[in-house]
Protein backbone atom coordinates (compact mmCIF):
# COMPACT_ATOMS: atom_id res chain seq x y z
CA UNK A 1 0.00 0.00 0.00
CA UNK A 2 1.22 3.88 -0.96
CA UNK A 3 0.91 5.37 2.07
CA UNK A 4 2.08 9.58 2.43
CA UNK A 5 4.56 9.93 4.86
CA UNK A 6 6.64 13.08 5.98
CA UNK A 7 9.68 11.09 5.36
CA UNK A 8 9.11 9.86 2.03
CA UNK A 9 9.95 12.24 -0.88
CA UNK A 10 11.93 15.36 -1.44
CA UNK A 11 13.10 15.16 -5.34
CA UNK A 12 13.37 17.25 -8.36
CA UNK A 13 13.31 16.20 -11.70
CA UNK A 14 16.16 15.70 -12.94
CA UNK A 15 23.06 5.24 -26.33
CA UNK A 16 25.75 4.59 -27.70
CA UNK A 17 26.87 0.69 -27.78
CA UNK A 18 29.28 -0.66 -29.99
CA UNK A 19 28.60 -4.40 -29.99
CA UNK A 20 30.88 -6.68 -31.52
CA UNK A 21 28.62 -9.60 -31.61
CA UNK A 22 28.28 -12.99 -29.93
CA UNK A 23 30.96 -15.50 -29.80
CA UNK A 24 28.98 -18.43 -29.13
CA UNK A 25 31.52 -20.28 -31.19
CA UNK A 26 34.14 -19.19 -29.63
CA UNK A 27 32.14 -21.16 -26.77
CA UNK A 28 30.96 -24.86 -27.62
CA UNK A 29 33.58 -26.82 -26.24
CA UNK A 30 33.97 -28.10 -22.91
CA UNK A 31 36.86 -27.08 -20.93
CA UNK A 32 39.43 -29.36 -19.75
CA UNK A 33 21.21 -26.75 -8.19
CA UNK A 34 21.12 -25.24 -5.90
CA UNK A 35 17.73 -23.09 -6.18
CA UNK A 36 17.97 -19.02 -6.16
CA UNK A 37 16.46 -16.93 -4.50
CA UNK A 38 13.27 -15.60 -6.01
CA UNK A 39 14.77 -12.16 -7.04
CA UNK A 40 17.39 -13.63 -9.30
CA UNK A 41 15.00 -15.13 -11.46
CA UNK A 42 14.02 -13.91 -14.83
CA UNK A 43 12.88 -10.19 -15.43
CA UNK A 44 10.86 -10.88 -17.77
CA UNK A 45 7.92 -12.19 -16.14
CA UNK A 46 5.43 -10.48 -13.43
CA UNK A 47 3.23 -11.03 -11.12
CA UNK A 48 -0.20 -9.21 -11.18
CA UNK A 49 -1.34 -6.97 -8.52
CA UNK A 50 -4.88 -6.16 -7.37
CA UNK A 51 -7.55 -3.84 -9.32
CA UNK A 52 -6.62 -1.74 -6.08
CA UNK A 53 -3.10 -1.69 -5.63
CA UNK A 54 -3.02 -0.79 -9.14
CA UNK A 55 -5.15 2.22 -8.39
CA UNK A 56 -3.31 3.14 -5.64
CA UNK A 57 -0.38 2.64 -7.54
CA UNK A 58 -1.61 5.13 -10.17
CA UNK A 59 -2.77 7.86 -7.60
CA UNK A 60 0.96 8.06 -6.23
CA UNK A 61 2.21 8.82 -9.66
CA UNK A 62 -0.49 11.42 -10.36
CA UNK A 63 -0.23 12.83 -6.39
CA UNK A 64 3.67 12.93 -7.53
CA UNK A 65 4.54 10.32 -4.61
CA UNK A 66 6.56 8.40 -6.44
CA UNK A 67 7.94 9.22 -9.91
CA UNK A 68 5.96 7.99 -13.18
CA UNK A 69 6.48 4.42 -15.03
CA UNK A 70 9.98 4.52 -16.18
CA UNK A 71 10.69 8.18 -15.19
CA UNK A 72 14.43 8.91 -14.13
CA UNK A 73 14.74 11.09 -10.71
CA UNK A 74 17.80 12.03 -8.59
CA UNK A 75 19.10 14.31 -5.97
CA UNK A 76 20.70 17.35 -6.77
CA UNK A 77 24.18 15.88 -5.95
CA UNK A 78 23.71 12.94 -8.76
CA UNK A 79 24.03 13.07 -12.78
CA UNK A 80 22.54 10.17 -14.59
CA UNK A 81 25.37 10.63 -17.36
CA UNK A 82 24.47 7.78 -19.36
CA UNK A 83 21.96 4.61 -20.02
CA UNK A 84 23.36 1.35 -22.43
CA UNK A 85 20.28 -0.98 -22.89
CA UNK A 86 20.46 -4.15 -23.02
CA UNK A 87 21.95 -5.64 -26.62
CA UNK A 88 22.64 -9.15 -27.71
CA UNK A 89 21.86 -10.94 -24.11
CA UNK A 90 18.58 -10.48 -22.95
CA UNK A 91 18.27 -12.21 -20.00
CA UNK A 92 18.66 -10.42 -16.03
CA UNK A 93 21.23 -8.76 -15.55
CA UNK A 94 23.58 -9.02 -12.58
CA UNK A 95 27.32 -8.79 -10.90
CA UNK A 96 29.80 -6.22 -12.20
CA UNK A 97 33.65 -6.17 -12.06
CA UNK A 98 36.10 -3.80 -13.08
CA UNK A 99 39.86 -3.77 -14.62
CA UNK A 100 41.67 -1.13 -15.93
CA UNK A 101 39.50 0.96 -18.32
CA UNK A 102 37.11 -2.03 -18.50
CA UNK A 103 33.50 -3.04 -16.96
CA UNK A 104 32.45 -6.50 -16.83
CA UNK A 105 28.57 -7.20 -16.11
CA UNK A 106 27.39 -10.03 -15.36
CA UNK A 107 23.56 -11.29 -17.44
CA UNK A 108 22.02 -14.82 -17.18
CA UNK A 109 22.71 -15.21 -20.46
CA UNK A 110 26.40 -14.43 -19.57
CA UNK A 111 28.76 -11.69 -19.84
CA UNK A 112 29.34 -8.10 -21.28
CA UNK A 113 32.64 -6.28 -21.26
CA UNK A 114 32.38 -2.19 -21.45
CA UNK A 115 35.48 -0.08 -22.58
CA UNK A 116 34.65 2.76 -19.79
CA UNK A 117 37.62 5.46 -20.85
CA UNK A 118 35.37 7.33 -21.70
CA UNK A 119 32.46 6.80 -18.75
CA UNK A 120 29.73 9.04 -20.91
CA UNK A 121 30.05 6.77 -23.71
CA UNK A 122 31.05 3.51 -22.51
CA UNK A 123 31.87 1.24 -26.00
CA UNK A 124 30.70 -2.39 -25.60
CA UNK A 125 34.16 -4.71 -26.72
CA UNK A 126 32.48 -8.39 -26.20
CA UNK A 127 29.46 -9.96 -25.58
CA UNK A 128 29.96 -13.63 -24.92
CA UNK A 129 26.91 -15.97 -24.53
CA UNK A 130 27.25 -18.83 -22.10
CA UNK A 131 23.99 -19.26 -20.23
CA UNK A 132 23.70 -20.25 -16.74
CA UNK A 133 22.18 -18.36 -13.52
CA UNK A 134 23.50 -16.07 -12.17
CA UNK A 135 26.86 -15.41 -13.69
CA UNK A 136 28.32 -14.02 -10.67
CA UNK A 137 31.29 -11.87 -12.10
CA UNK A 138 34.92 -11.25 -11.33
CA UNK A 139 38.55 -11.02 -12.30
CA UNK A 140 42.09 -10.94 -11.91
CA UNK A 141 44.87 -10.57 -13.71
CA UNK A 142 43.92 -12.16 -17.31
CA UNK A 143 41.51 -14.54 -15.82
CA UNK A 144 37.72 -14.00 -15.60
CA UNK A 145 35.36 -16.05 -13.20
CA UNK A 146 31.96 -16.93 -13.55
CA UNK A 147 29.35 -18.81 -11.25
CA UNK A 148 26.94 -21.28 -12.46
CA UNK A 149 24.08 -21.81 -10.12
CA UNK A 150 21.42 -23.60 -12.28
CA UNK A 151 21.28 -27.58 -13.46
CA UNK A 152 22.87 -27.69 -16.62
CA UNK A 153 23.60 -30.63 -19.34
CA UNK A 154 27.07 -29.81 -19.18
CA UNK A 155 30.26 -27.28 -18.38
CA UNK A 156 29.93 -26.19 -22.29
CA UNK A 157 28.05 -22.56 -23.04
CA UNK A 158 26.03 -24.63 -25.04
CA UNK A 159 24.64 -26.15 -22.41
CA UNK A 160 20.42 -26.42 -22.09
CA UNK A 161 18.97 -26.93 -18.34
CA UNK A 162 18.40 -30.04 -16.81
CA UNK A 163 16.51 -31.56 -13.91
CA UNK A 164 19.12 -30.97 -10.88
CA UNK A 165 17.85 -34.70 -9.89
CA UNK A 166 19.80 -36.48 -12.66
CA UNK A 167 23.74 -37.14 -11.39
CA UNK A 168 25.07 -36.06 -15.39
CA UNK A 169 23.50 -32.24 -14.34
CA UNK A 170 26.82 -30.21 -13.95
CA UNK A 171 26.82 -26.62 -12.08
CA UNK A 172 30.03 -24.63 -10.58
CA UNK A 173 32.78 -22.06 -11.62
CA UNK A 174 33.78 -21.22 -14.94
CA UNK A 175 36.88 -20.08 -15.73
CA UNK A 176 37.94 -17.66 -19.38
CA UNK A 177 41.25 -15.91 -20.12
CA UNK A 178 40.73 -12.23 -20.78
CA UNK A 179 44.18 -11.36 -22.22
CA UNK A 180 42.26 -10.28 -25.04
CA UNK A 181 39.01 -8.16 -24.18
CA UNK A 182 37.17 -8.25 -27.58
CA UNK A 183 37.80 -12.34 -27.73
CA UNK A 184 37.50 -14.20 -23.94
CA UNK A 185 38.21 -17.67 -24.02
CA UNK A 186 36.79 -20.48 -22.26
CA UNK A 187 39.90 -22.35 -20.53
CA UNK A 188 37.99 -23.98 -17.59
CA UNK A 189 34.89 -25.36 -15.89
CA UNK A 190 35.31 -27.06 -12.13
CA UNK A 191 31.89 -28.28 -10.40
CA UNK A 192 31.23 -27.44 -6.99
CA UNK A 193 28.29 -28.84 -4.68
CA UNK A 194 25.20 -27.28 -5.03
CA UNK A 195 26.47 -25.22 -7.81
CA UNK A 196 28.01 -21.53 -6.89
CA UNK A 197 25.06 -19.01 -6.64
CA UNK A 198 27.76 -16.28 -5.91
CA UNK A 199 31.71 -16.49 -5.44
CA UNK A 200 34.92 -14.49 -3.96
CA UNK A 201 37.87 -14.18 -5.22
CA UNK A 202 41.00 -14.22 -2.28
CA UNK A 203 43.91 -13.31 -5.06
CA UNK A 204 47.53 -14.67 -4.56
CA UNK A 205 50.51 -13.76 -6.60
CA UNK A 206 50.84 -17.64 -7.69
CA UNK A 207 47.27 -18.61 -7.10
CA UNK A 208 43.45 -17.80 -7.16
CA UNK A 209 41.57 -19.53 -4.77
CA UNK A 210 37.56 -19.11 -4.76
CA UNK A 211 35.42 -19.05 -2.15
CA UNK A 212 32.12 -20.94 -3.66
CA UNK A 213 28.75 -19.48 -2.05
CA UNK A 214 25.49 -22.10 -2.98
CA UNK A 215 22.65 -23.04 -0.85
CA UNK A 216 19.43 -24.92 -0.78
CA UNK A 217 20.72 -28.79 -0.43
CA UNK A 218 18.24 -31.47 -1.11
CA UNK A 219 18.48 -35.11 -0.52
CA UNK A 220 16.75 -35.90 -3.71
CA UNK A 221 19.57 -33.86 -5.64
CA UNK A 222 22.92 -36.30 -6.39
CA UNK A 223 25.46 -33.45 -6.58
CA UNK A 224 23.63 -31.28 -3.25
CA UNK A 225 23.55 -33.19 -0.18
CA UNK A 226 22.31 -32.12 3.03
CA UNK A 227 23.38 -30.21 5.43
CA UNK A 228 25.88 -28.58 3.10
CA UNK A 229 27.40 -26.30 5.88
CA UNK A 230 30.13 -24.42 4.60
CA UNK A 231 31.96 -23.56 1.20
CA UNK A 232 33.95 -24.77 -1.53
CA UNK A 233 37.38 -23.88 -1.86
CA UNK A 234 39.02 -23.47 -5.30
CA UNK A 235 42.49 -23.22 -6.14
CA UNK A 236 43.24 -21.65 -9.55
CA UNK A 237 47.16 -21.39 -10.71
CA UNK A 238 47.64 -18.30 -12.49
CA UNK A 239 49.63 -19.63 -15.47
CA UNK A 240 47.96 -22.62 -15.96
CA UNK A 241 43.76 -22.54 -15.24
CA UNK A 242 42.92 -25.28 -16.63
CA UNK A 243 44.79 -26.89 -13.48
CA UNK A 244 41.59 -25.14 -11.28
CA UNK A 245 39.93 -27.65 -8.63
CA UNK A 246 38.25 -27.54 -5.28
CA UNK A 247 40.93 -28.56 -3.01
CA UNK A 248 38.62 -28.37 0.34
CA UNK A 249 35.00 -27.67 1.79
CA UNK A 250 35.50 -26.15 5.07
CA UNK A 251 32.80 -26.32 6.84
CA UNK A 252 31.82 -22.80 8.40
CA UNK A 253 28.69 -24.06 10.76
CA UNK A 254 29.28 -27.22 12.26
CA UNK A 255 26.72 -28.79 14.38
CA UNK A 256 25.44 -32.49 15.49
CA UNK A 257 22.85 -34.28 12.96
CA UNK A 258 21.69 -33.65 9.39
CA UNK A 259 21.23 -29.83 9.66
CA UNK A 260 24.32 -28.53 11.02
CA UNK A 261 25.29 -25.69 13.54
CA UNK A 262 23.29 -22.69 11.89
CA UNK A 263 20.44 -21.10 12.49
CA UNK A 264 17.59 -24.00 12.21
CA UNK A 265 15.45 -20.96 10.51
CA UNK A 266 11.29 -21.77 10.78
CA UNK A 267 9.21 -22.87 12.89
CA UNK A 268 11.56 -22.06 15.57
CA UNK A 269 12.39 -18.85 14.08
CA UNK A 270 9.54 -17.71 11.99
CA UNK A 271 9.91 -15.62 8.74
CA UNK A 272 13.94 -16.91 8.90
CA UNK A 273 15.83 -18.68 6.35
CA UNK A 274 17.53 -21.95 7.33
CA UNK A 275 21.43 -22.23 7.40
CA UNK A 276 22.38 -24.51 4.53
CA UNK A 277 25.28 -22.71 3.14
CA UNK A 278 26.26 -19.07 2.71
CA UNK A 279 24.70 -16.48 -0.15
CA UNK A 280 28.03 -14.25 -0.40
CA UNK A 281 31.40 -13.03 1.21
CA UNK A 282 33.23 -10.51 1.17
CA UNK A 283 36.65 -10.42 2.01
CA UNK A 284 39.17 -7.97 3.46
CA UNK A 285 42.56 -9.24 2.28
CA UNK A 286 44.73 -6.48 3.76
CA UNK A 287 43.20 -7.54 7.10
CA UNK A 288 43.16 -11.21 6.91
CA UNK A 289 39.14 -10.96 7.61
CA UNK A 290 36.07 -12.25 5.68
CA UNK A 291 32.23 -11.94 6.78
CA UNK A 292 29.86 -14.38 5.19
CA UNK A 293 26.23 -13.66 4.69
CA UNK A 294 24.79 -17.08 5.39
CA UNK A 295 20.91 -17.25 5.23
CA UNK A 296 20.25 -17.28 8.99
CA UNK A 297 23.48 -16.01 9.76
CA UNK A 298 25.90 -13.21 9.66
CA UNK A 299 29.76 -14.68 10.44
CA UNK A 300 33.19 -13.02 11.03
CA UNK A 301 36.19 -15.36 9.96
CA UNK A 302 40.06 -15.25 9.32
CA UNK A 303 41.13 -15.93 5.76
CA UNK A 304 44.80 -16.24 7.52
CA UNK A 305 44.99 -19.48 5.89
CA UNK A 306 43.05 -19.33 2.52
CA UNK A 307 42.69 -22.51 2.34
CA UNK A 308 41.58 -23.17 5.71
CA UNK A 309 39.24 -20.31 7.14
CA UNK A 310 38.48 -20.18 10.57
CA UNK A 311 35.25 -18.75 12.09
CA UNK A 312 35.62 -16.01 14.82
CA UNK A 313 32.03 -15.03 15.24
CA UNK A 314 28.51 -15.69 14.46
CA UNK A 315 25.19 -13.44 14.87
CA UNK A 316 21.48 -13.66 14.20
CA UNK A 317 19.23 -11.56 14.27
CA UNK A 318 15.55 -13.48 14.19
CA UNK A 319 13.85 -10.31 14.65
CA UNK A 320 14.30 -8.21 11.18
CA UNK A 321 16.55 -10.19 9.63
CA UNK A 322 14.68 -12.88 6.64
CA UNK A 323 17.95 -13.93 4.56
CA UNK A 324 21.28 -12.42 5.39
CA UNK A 325 22.48 -11.77 1.42
CA UNK A 326 25.86 -9.71 1.60
CA UNK A 327 28.06 -8.15 3.80
CA UNK A 328 30.80 -4.84 3.37
CA UNK A 329 34.17 -4.18 5.51
CA UNK A 330 34.43 -0.02 6.07
CA UNK A 331 38.09 0.62 5.71
CA UNK A 332 39.36 0.33 9.08
CA UNK A 333 37.97 -3.17 9.42
CA UNK A 334 35.88 -2.32 12.38
CA UNK A 335 32.57 -2.21 10.45
CA UNK A 336 30.53 -4.67 9.23
CA UNK A 337 27.12 -3.72 7.01
CA UNK A 338 25.27 -6.87 6.50
CA UNK A 339 21.88 -6.59 4.00
CA UNK A 340 18.65 -8.80 4.64
CA UNK A 341 16.95 -9.58 1.09
CA UNK A 342 13.54 -10.12 2.71
CA UNK A 343 12.07 -11.83 -0.31
CA UNK A 344 14.19 -12.73 -1.73
CA UNK A 345 14.37 -9.64 -3.82
CA UNK A 346 11.25 -10.13 -5.52
CA UNK A 347 8.80 -8.57 -3.28
CA UNK A 348 7.67 -4.86 -2.49
CA UNK A 349 9.20 -4.02 1.04
CA UNK A 350 9.83 -0.26 0.70
CA UNK A 351 6.95 0.42 2.27
CA UNK A 352 5.33 1.49 5.17
CA UNK A 353 3.70 -1.94 6.11
CA UNK A 354 7.40 -3.22 6.04
CA UNK A 355 8.65 -0.27 7.91
CA UNK A 356 12.16 0.50 8.22
CA UNK A 357 14.27 -2.04 10.09
CA UNK A 358 13.15 -5.11 7.78
CA UNK A 359 14.30 -5.59 4.03
CA UNK A 360 17.27 -3.24 5.18
CA UNK A 361 20.94 -2.61 6.17
CA UNK A 362 22.19 -3.82 9.67
CA UNK A 363 25.29 -2.41 10.67
CA UNK A 364 27.64 -3.61 12.88
CA UNK A 365 30.78 -2.44 15.22
CA UNK A 366 33.51 -5.60 15.48
CA UNK A 367 34.98 -4.96 18.88
CA UNK A 368 37.84 -6.77 20.40
CA UNK A 369 41.07 -7.99 19.20
CA UNK A 370 42.46 -10.98 17.36
CA UNK A 371 40.01 -14.35 17.56
CA UNK A 372 37.59 -12.33 19.85
CA UNK A 373 36.64 -10.18 17.96
CA UNK A 374 32.62 -9.93 17.89
CA UNK A 375 30.08 -8.43 15.72
CA UNK A 376 28.15 -6.24 17.60
CA UNK A 377 24.67 -4.73 16.14
CA UNK A 378 24.53 -0.78 16.04
CA UNK A 379 21.18 -0.05 13.84
CA UNK A 380 19.91 -0.42 10.76
CA UNK A 381 19.96 1.77 7.64
CA UNK A 382 16.74 1.12 4.67
CA UNK A 383 16.03 4.21 2.12
CA UNK A 384 14.00 6.55 3.25
CA UNK A 385 11.45 6.77 0.01
CA UNK A 386 8.64 4.52 -0.41
CA UNK A 387 8.63 2.76 -3.12
CA UNK A 388 5.05 1.15 -5.21
CA UNK A 389 3.50 -2.27 -4.78
CA UNK A 390 4.72 -3.09 -7.88
CA UNK A 391 8.10 -2.27 -7.38
CA UNK A 392 10.51 -5.13 -5.95
CA UNK A 393 12.47 -3.19 -3.50
CA UNK A 394 15.39 -4.17 -0.81
CA UNK A 395 18.91 -4.14 0.25
CA UNK A 396 21.22 -5.46 -2.44
CA UNK A 397 24.98 -5.22 -3.83
CA UNK A 398 26.59 -1.79 -2.74
CA UNK A 399 30.83 -0.81 -2.35
CA UNK A 400 32.43 1.76 0.03
CA UNK A 401 33.03 4.94 -1.56
CA UNK A 402 36.62 5.52 -0.41
CA UNK A 403 36.71 8.86 1.78
CA UNK A 404 39.20 9.07 4.75
CA UNK A 405 37.76 9.15 8.04
CA UNK A 406 34.28 8.45 6.79
CA UNK A 407 32.13 5.24 6.29
CA UNK A 408 30.29 5.95 2.82
CA UNK A 409 29.09 3.37 0.40
CA UNK A 410 26.90 3.50 -2.74
CA UNK A 411 24.35 0.42 -2.61
CA UNK A 412 22.02 -1.10 -5.02
CA UNK A 413 18.05 -1.43 -4.08
CA UNK A 414 16.74 -2.67 -7.01
CA UNK A 415 13.46 -1.07 -8.69
CA UNK A 416 14.33 1.44 -5.23
CA UNK A 417 17.25 2.51 -7.10
CA UNK A 418 20.77 3.96 -5.91
CA UNK A 419 21.25 5.18 -3.11
CA UNK A 420 24.11 6.69 -1.22
CA UNK A 421 24.81 6.59 1.91
CA UNK A 422 27.04 7.10 4.77
CA UNK A 423 27.63 5.48 8.46
CA UNK A 424 30.45 7.27 9.71
CA UNK A 425 28.18 7.03 13.15
CA UNK A 426 27.17 3.34 13.09
CA UNK A 427 23.97 4.30 15.12
CA UNK A 428 23.14 7.37 13.05
CA UNK A 429 23.06 6.08 9.10
CA UNK A 430 21.49 9.02 6.82
CA UNK A 431 21.29 8.73 3.02
CA UNK A 432 22.96 11.66 1.48
CA UNK A 433 22.18 10.90 -2.65
CA UNK A 434 19.79 9.10 -4.53
CA UNK A 435 18.96 7.93 -8.36
CA UNK A 436 16.01 5.82 -9.30
CA UNK A 437 13.47 5.25 -11.84
CA UNK A 438 9.45 5.03 -11.48
CA UNK A 439 8.04 1.99 -11.27
CA UNK A 440 8.13 -0.81 -14.94
CA UNK A 441 4.79 -1.30 -14.46
CA UNK A 442 1.73 0.07 -12.78
CA UNK A 443 -0.72 -3.23 -12.55
CA UNK A 444 2.23 -6.16 -12.16
CA UNK A 445 4.95 -6.47 -9.68
CA UNK A 446 7.82 -7.26 -12.32
CA UNK A 447 11.38 -7.84 -10.93
CA UNK A 448 13.66 -4.95 -12.56
CA UNK A 449 15.84 -2.51 -11.15
CA UNK A 450 19.50 -1.72 -9.93
CA UNK A 451 21.18 -5.55 -9.11
CA UNK A 452 24.30 -3.70 -8.27
CA UNK A 453 25.96 -0.67 -7.77
CA UNK A 454 28.99 -0.04 -7.03
CA UNK A 455 31.86 3.34 -7.06
CA UNK A 456 35.12 2.60 -9.29
CA UNK A 457 37.40 5.71 -10.11
CA UNK A 458 34.91 8.75 -9.83
CA UNK A 459 31.67 7.27 -10.97
CA UNK A 460 29.29 4.92 -10.22
CA UNK A 461 28.33 2.20 -12.26
CA UNK A 462 24.96 0.43 -12.06
CA UNK A 463 23.52 -2.79 -13.56
CA UNK A 464 19.86 -2.27 -13.97
CA UNK A 465 18.20 -5.97 -14.36
CA UNK A 466 15.72 -4.73 -17.35
CA UNK A 467 17.52 -1.24 -18.19
CA UNK A 468 20.68 -2.09 -19.05
CA UNK A 469 23.88 -0.06 -17.35
CA UNK A 470 23.79 2.74 -15.95
CA UNK A 471 26.85 5.56 -15.13
CA UNK A 472 26.47 8.03 -12.54
CA UNK A 473 28.59 11.48 -11.13
CA UNK A 474 28.26 11.97 -8.19
CA UNK A 475 29.56 15.29 -7.19
CA UNK A 476 29.80 16.56 -2.92
CA UNK A 477 32.05 17.70 -0.76
CA UNK A 478 31.00 14.40 1.39
CA UNK A 479 32.58 12.28 -1.18
CA UNK A 480 34.49 14.61 -3.46
CA UNK A 481 38.27 13.34 -2.23
CA UNK A 482 36.96 9.80 -3.48
CA UNK A 483 37.75 10.97 -6.62
CA UNK A 484 41.50 11.18 -6.11
CA UNK A 485 41.85 7.28 -5.53
CA UNK A 486 42.56 5.06 -8.04
CA UNK A 487 42.34 0.93 -8.46
CA UNK A 488 43.76 -0.75 -11.29
CA UNK A 489 41.14 -3.35 -10.54
CA UNK A 490 37.87 -3.85 -8.42
CA UNK A 491 35.81 -6.88 -7.21
CA UNK A 492 33.93 -5.45 -4.64
CA UNK A 493 33.82 -8.73 -2.69
CA UNK A 494 37.59 -8.69 -2.01
CA UNK A 495 37.43 -5.05 -1.26
CA UNK A 496 40.98 -3.39 -1.52
CA UNK A 497 43.02 -1.38 0.87
CA UNK A 498 42.20 2.05 -0.58
CA UNK A 499 44.45 4.11 0.77
CA UNK A 500 47.96 1.24 0.56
Amino acid sequence: MILKDPRTRHRRLGVVAAATGLLAALLTAVPAAATPDPGDGTAASGKEVSQSTEAQVRSAIADGEIPGQDEVVHSDNIEHLTNIPKDALAGTNSDLAFQGRYAFAGNYDGFRIFDISNPKAPRTVAQVLCPGSQNDISVSGNLLFLSTDSSRSDSSCNSTTQPVTEKSSWEGMKVFDISDKANPKYVAAVETACGSHTHTLVPERKNVYIYVSSYSPNAAYPDCQPPHDGISVIKVPRNAPEKAAVVGFPVLFPGEGPDGGGNPGSPTNPGVSKTTGCHDITVLPSEDLAAGACMGDGILFSIADPEHPKVIDQVQDNVNFAFWHSATFNQKANKVVFTDELGGGGAATCNATVGPNRGADGIYDIVGKGDKRKLVFRSYFKIPRHQADTENCVAHNGSLIPVKGKDIMVQAWYQGGVSVWEFTDSSKPKEIGYFERGPLTTDTLRVGGSWSAYYYNGYIYSNDIAKGFDVLKLSDRRTDPAKWVRLKELNTQTQPDYFD
